[in-house]
Protein backbone atom coordinates (compact mmCIF):
# COMPACT_ATOMS: atom_id res chain seq x y z
CA UNK A 1 0.00 0.00 0.00
CA UNK A 2 1.31 3.43 -0.96
CA UNK A 3 1.29 6.01 1.78
CA UNK A 4 0.29 9.36 0.37
CA UNK A 5 1.60 12.62 1.71
CA UNK A 6 -0.36 15.60 0.39
CA UNK A 7 1.88 18.12 -1.25
CA UNK A 8 2.05 21.70 -0.14
CA UNK A 9 1.34 24.68 -2.34
CA UNK A 10 4.54 25.96 -3.89
CA UNK A 11 5.31 29.07 -5.88
CA UNK A 12 5.20 27.15 -9.16
CA UNK A 13 2.54 24.47 -8.53
CA UNK A 14 -0.82 24.59 -6.80
CA UNK A 15 -2.70 21.33 -6.20
CA UNK A 16 -6.49 21.12 -5.94
CA UNK A 17 -8.12 18.70 -3.49
CA UNK A 18 -9.51 16.82 -6.46
CA UNK A 19 -6.05 16.32 -7.96
CA UNK A 20 -4.68 15.11 -4.62
CA UNK A 21 -7.55 12.60 -4.30
CA UNK A 22 -6.98 11.31 -7.85
CA UNK A 23 -3.23 11.04 -7.31
CA UNK A 24 -3.81 8.95 -4.21
CA UNK A 25 -6.41 6.77 -5.97
CA UNK A 26 -4.13 6.06 -8.95
CA UNK A 27 -0.90 5.83 -6.93
CA UNK A 28 0.72 8.84 -8.57
CA UNK A 29 3.26 11.06 -6.86
CA UNK A 30 3.68 14.80 -7.08
CA UNK A 31 7.03 14.31 -8.81
CA UNK A 32 5.47 12.04 -11.43
CA UNK A 33 2.78 14.58 -12.29
CA UNK A 34 5.26 17.44 -12.53
CA UNK A 35 7.40 15.27 -14.82
CA UNK A 36 4.37 14.70 -17.08
CA UNK A 37 3.79 18.47 -17.19
CA UNK A 38 7.44 19.29 -17.91
CA UNK A 39 7.93 16.78 -20.72
CA UNK A 40 4.65 15.49 -22.14
CA UNK A 41 4.45 13.20 -25.12
CA UNK A 42 1.07 14.62 -26.13
CA UNK A 43 -0.59 17.97 -25.36
CA UNK A 44 -4.28 18.64 -25.94
CA UNK A 45 -6.90 21.15 -25.00
CA UNK A 46 -8.55 20.06 -21.74
CA UNK A 47 -12.24 19.24 -21.52
CA UNK A 48 -12.68 22.09 -19.04
CA UNK A 49 -12.51 25.62 -20.43
CA UNK A 50 -9.05 27.23 -20.30
CA UNK A 51 -7.24 24.02 -19.35
CA UNK A 52 -4.43 22.03 -20.89
CA UNK A 53 -4.20 18.23 -20.74
CA UNK A 54 -0.82 16.51 -21.05
CA UNK A 55 0.10 12.83 -21.32
CA UNK A 56 3.08 10.55 -20.87
CA UNK A 57 3.01 6.78 -21.28
CA UNK A 58 3.35 4.98 -17.93
CA UNK A 59 6.06 2.81 -19.48
CA UNK A 60 7.06 2.02 -23.05
CA UNK A 61 8.44 -1.01 -24.80
CA UNK A 62 9.78 -1.36 -28.31
CA UNK A 63 8.20 -3.81 -30.73
CA UNK A 64 9.47 -3.86 -34.32
CA UNK A 65 11.15 -0.44 -33.90
CA UNK A 66 7.87 1.08 -32.70
CA UNK A 67 7.21 2.27 -29.14
CA UNK A 68 4.04 0.93 -27.54
CA UNK A 69 2.52 1.18 -24.09
CA UNK A 70 -0.33 -0.26 -22.10
CA UNK A 71 -1.35 2.74 -19.98
CA UNK A 72 -1.00 6.51 -19.91
CA UNK A 73 -0.65 9.12 -17.17
CA UNK A 74 -2.59 12.34 -17.75
CA UNK A 75 -2.60 15.68 -15.96
CA UNK A 76 -4.93 18.61 -16.52
CA UNK A 77 -3.87 22.09 -15.44
CA UNK A 78 -4.43 25.81 -15.83
CA UNK A 79 -1.87 28.58 -15.85
CA UNK A 80 -2.52 31.33 -13.33
CA UNK A 81 -0.61 34.30 -11.99
CA UNK A 82 1.00 33.82 -8.58
CA UNK A 83 -1.25 35.22 -5.87
CA UNK A 84 1.33 36.28 -3.33
CA UNK A 85 0.84 39.43 -1.29
CA UNK A 86 3.78 41.13 -2.99
CA UNK A 87 2.48 40.57 -6.51
CA UNK A 88 -1.24 41.34 -5.98
CA UNK A 89 -0.90 45.09 -6.42
CA UNK A 90 1.30 44.73 -9.49
CA UNK A 91 -0.99 42.16 -11.12
CA UNK A 92 -4.27 43.99 -10.46
CA UNK A 93 -3.46 46.75 -12.94
CA UNK A 94 -2.10 44.19 -15.42
CA UNK A 95 -5.29 42.10 -15.32
CA UNK A 96 -7.49 45.14 -15.82
CA UNK A 97 -5.43 46.00 -18.90
CA UNK A 98 -5.60 42.56 -20.57
CA UNK A 99 -9.04 41.49 -19.34
CA UNK A 100 -11.10 40.08 -22.17
CA UNK A 101 -8.33 40.29 -24.77
CA UNK A 102 -7.18 36.66 -24.72
CA UNK A 103 -8.60 33.50 -26.29
CA UNK A 104 -9.52 30.42 -24.24
CA UNK A 105 -5.97 29.10 -23.90
CA UNK A 106 -3.99 32.31 -24.39
CA UNK A 107 -1.36 32.80 -21.70
CA UNK A 108 -0.66 36.33 -20.54
CA UNK A 109 2.87 36.60 -21.93
CA UNK A 110 3.49 40.04 -20.48
CA UNK A 111 3.68 38.62 -16.92
CA UNK A 112 7.16 37.61 -15.75
CA UNK A 113 7.82 33.85 -15.41
CA UNK A 114 8.15 34.19 -11.64
CA UNK A 115 4.53 35.35 -11.47
CA UNK A 116 3.02 32.34 -13.30
CA UNK A 117 1.79 29.21 -11.58
CA UNK A 118 0.47 25.82 -12.67
CA UNK A 119 -2.83 24.93 -11.00
CA UNK A 120 -3.16 21.14 -11.24
CA UNK A 121 -6.86 20.40 -11.70
CA UNK A 122 -6.77 16.62 -12.07
CA UNK A 123 -4.51 13.63 -12.72
CA UNK A 124 -5.40 10.11 -13.83
CA UNK A 125 -4.27 6.88 -15.46
CA UNK A 126 -5.83 5.79 -18.73
CA UNK A 127 -5.69 2.06 -19.51
CA UNK A 128 -4.44 1.47 -23.03
CA UNK A 129 -3.78 4.13 -25.66
CA UNK A 130 -6.23 7.04 -25.72
CA UNK A 131 -7.52 8.41 -29.01
CA UNK A 132 -6.13 11.76 -30.16
CA UNK A 133 -8.54 14.67 -29.73
CA UNK A 134 -8.05 18.40 -30.17
CA UNK A 135 -4.38 19.25 -30.42
CA UNK A 136 -3.33 22.71 -29.26
CA UNK A 137 -2.15 25.06 -32.03
CA UNK A 138 1.62 25.45 -32.31
CA UNK A 139 1.46 29.19 -31.50
CA UNK A 140 -0.02 28.48 -28.06
CA UNK A 141 2.38 25.57 -27.44
CA UNK A 142 5.29 27.94 -28.07
CA UNK A 143 3.78 30.39 -25.59
CA UNK A 144 3.43 27.69 -22.91
CA UNK A 145 6.95 26.38 -23.48
CA UNK A 146 8.42 29.87 -23.23
CA UNK A 147 7.95 29.96 -19.45
CA UNK A 148 7.71 26.32 -18.44
CA UNK A 149 11.29 25.94 -17.30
Amino acid sequence: MITFKPSKKTDKYQWTKHSLMKMQYYGLSQQRITRVIKSPQRIEEGIVEKTIAVMQPASTRGINDKKTWTSEIWAMYQIHPVKSAASRGLLKAEFNRVKGQSSNLKVKNDLPNSQKQFKIISAWRYPGVSPKRDPIPQEILDEINSFKY
